[in-house]
């Protein structure tokens, strides 16, 4: 299972990250949207989940035959590695792997339980604060600029057609390291423009959708404009997660 797959499928498939949020909504965005692909492609309700051991605890048992779903989970490890000086010294490392260790509520039977109800919420000035970014007015010469990311520095347009979705993209372009990285001395490491701009818009996409707000429509014919027909890569679906995630706890 990769990231990028299912990228793909939440910006073709309408309302998926809405309903995937409610459901799975203690878990992060990479896996919220994985636990949906695997109920839709077992055609599976989407339900929420649990180990095998918390739903005993909650009085049910997995029923019998089913199948696990996978969620992407962090490992830590000791390895060896050769030093300057040519002897091996002791690190620590961390990776994710896929693990088949969570069942729907579908999949289980007992004691009633009552899914919990979460709508996400999002505060502008509470996550600009959590993410230290500062909201400038808007001083672009061109008025069709919706707006602007610099720095640590957003500026929207105060006549932008969807102002949040243009500032969760100039956020997002900020969280993504994409206004740092004329700092680098390595041209190789620079981020090409069309891969930042998918960068940005399909985080702006994710939250416009997991906070249920207007854009969805806009935000998907930006991505394919700028992707020009190829797909968005793995390396670039992780952090686009990753900062969705970020971006959205900042302002909950």
């Amino acid at each position: 299972m990769e990231f990028s797959t299912i990228l793909k499928s939440a910006v073709n498939e309408a309302g998926i990250i809405n309903k995937a949020y409610s459901a799975f909504h203690n878990y992060s965005l990479g896996n919220q949207m994985a636990a949906a692909e695997q109920c839709l492609a077992r055609g599976f309700e989407i339900s929420p989940i649990a180990s095998y051991k918390a739903w005993s605890e909650k009085g049910r048992q997995v029923k019998k035959g089913e199948k696990a779903i996978a969620l992407c989970m962090p490992i830590t490890g000791l390895g060896e590695k050769l030093n300057s000086a040519g002897e091996y010294e002791a690190f620590n490392f961390s990776r994710f792997i896929w693990r088949n260790n969570w069942f729907l509520l579908s999949q289980t039977e007992g004691a009633d339980f009552v899914p919990e109800v979460k709508i996400a919420s999002w505060d502008k000035d509470k996550a600009l604060k959590a993410l230290n970014i500062t909201e400038s007015t808007f001083k672009h010469l061109n008025g069709n600029v919706q707006g602007y990311a610099f720095n640590k520095s957003i500026a929207i347009n105060p006549l932008a057609t969807l102002p949040h979705k243009t500032r969760f993209h100039e956020i997002a372009h900020i969280v993504l390291g994409h206004t740092s990285e004329n700092e680098l001395f390595s041209d190789s490491e620079l981020t090409e423009r069309n891969i930042k701009e998918v960068e940005a818009e399909s985080v702006a996409y994710i939250l416009c959708n997991v906070l249920d707000l207007a854009g969805h429509a806009e935000s998907r014919d930006y991505i394919q404009n700028w992707l020009g027909g190829a797909e968005i890569a793995e390396k670039s679906a992780q952090k686009i997660f990753s900062a969705a995630d970020k971006i959205l706890k900042a302002g909950a």
